[in-house]
């Protein structure tokens, strides 16, 4: 599973609480994040949200996230699918499709051939997509960092982020079975039972389509 939205949204968060719910479950809960999650994306992270590569344009960097999303994906998330783990990232391939996609203005053939080299196969089975106005999402950006400089994303314009609050919407609305809309506005605890109910919800179906599988293989 995946969390996406713009700045502010409350991803990191809402991901930590999710999680804590699910392993009260029984479950077994992988948290991760993107750009990183494995020692080799963690050091290309750095190169990226430092802004070392925007210089060179956003072809270049829609190419580290690929290299960082293949090293994650082979060595931390396909790993742990295997052995039956619930995975939860913040961030994925719809981040790419928008901020590198979108905003940056690349050729769609071009993100299309990149995104299937470096999922591999490894599409997620639902997205949280948490939406917030770009203007209030970047004020608790700003109050989060404190003092810190803002990263290579956070210090762009409204207009352009308000563009990715639209790209991500477009998402959902062209991939209704994957995607669930939730409002980040909210207060904290209500943007978690939302969470929490829709991901339940997955699961339940997931696991009753599992079940009638067995009955047919049976």
């Amino acid at each position: 599973m995946t969390f996406e939205g713009g700045e502010g949204a409350g991803k990191s968060t809402q991901i930590v609480r999710l999680a804590e719910a699910l392993r009260a479950d029984g479950l077994d809960v992988l948290v991760t994040r993107e750009p990183g999650g494995s020692p080799g994306a963690e050091a290309v992270r750095h190169v990226l949200l430092s802004g070392a590569a925007e210089t060179f344009g956003p072809a270049m960097e829609a190419i580290l996230f690929a290299a960082a999303r293949s090293d994650h994906v082979e060595q931390v998330i396909r790993p742990a699918v295997e052995k039956g783990r619930v995975v939860l990232c913040d961030r994925f391939l719809d981040s790419s499709r928008v901020y590198q996609g979108v905003t940056g203005d690349l050729d769609a053939g071009f993100m299309r051939a990149l995104e299937a080299v470096a999922i591999n196969g490894m599409v997620p089975d639902l997205t949280i997509i948490l939406d917030l106005d770009p203007a209030l999402g970047l004020a608790r950006a700003a109050e989060r960092r404190g003092g810190d400089t803002a990263d290579r994303f956070e210090k762009e314009t409204l207009d352009i982020h308000e563009r990715r609050r639209r790209a991500f919407l477009d998402i959902a609305k062209r991939e209704p079975e994957r995607c669930v809309v939730v409002d980040a506005s909210a207060p904290a605890g209500k943007v978690a039972a939302d969470i929490e109910q829709a991901v339940r919800a997955h699961l339940s179906r997931r696991s009753a389509a599992t079940t009638r599988r067995r009955v047919r293989g049976a």
